[in-house]
């Protein structure tokens, strides 16, 4: 994995170079002999990658509520997403209050209490300088959502888990307006 590569993470990856009938392993520490915490199928792919180890040799992943480390021999990194497009799949989600957008390639939806998975339409995408990228979703014909994500370490505050992707989610509603951060 090339230094340039590291420079633009979060990143994603499939994996490549594991049998069908086997497993990539996802580790506590960056290491072979360290604990394994969880696993990829050998056909896996969107894998992000947050971070990579001193030597390049291990990327920390997510697994579950926390993160851990796989080893990059067997990733191999996907294609740049379009340049004026919003990544996709992504889910974005905040705390104090609650709340989650998901951008899907079959559809988006948001939800917060209250109101669970209501259905969106992209109104608009494009780039939001030169590491991150803006949607703007309809909910309903006055509520508006425009989300701005950018490449960079993010935490929730309630778990351990780290994301690579840091959120401001903007909502123009005939009720009041409000502004929302989260990580993706």
């Amino acid at each position: 994995t090339s230094a340039a590569y590291a420079q633009s993470l979060p990143w994603t990856y499939g994996v490549t170079g594991v049998a069908d009938d086997d497993r990539l392993n996802i580790r506590a520490e960056p290491s072979a002999g360290s604990d394994i915490i969880g696993d990829y199928f050998a056909y896996a792919i969107n894998i992000e990658v947050l971070e990579l180890s001193a030597d390049g040799a291990w990327g920390k992943v997510g697994a579950g509520e926390r993160n851990g480390w796989v080893a990059m021999r067997f990733l191999d990194r996907q294609n740049d997403p379009e340049p004026n497009a919003f990544p996709r799949p992504m889910i974005c989600s905040g705390t104090e209050p609650f709340w989650t957008l998901g951008g899907y390639l079959r559809g988006d939806s948001y939800s917060e209490p209250g109101s669970l998975n209501n259905a969106l339409t992209l109104l608009e995408e494009g780039r939001a300088g030169k590491q991150g990228a803006y949607a703007v979703f309809e909910e309903g014909p006055t509520l508006n959502h425009r989300l701005i994500v950018k490449r960079g370490r993010c935490n929730d505050g309630m778990s351990d888990l780290d994301y690579g992707w840091q959120a401001m989610l903007f909502t123009h509603a005939p009720d009041g307006n409000s502004v929302k951060s989260g990580c993706c």
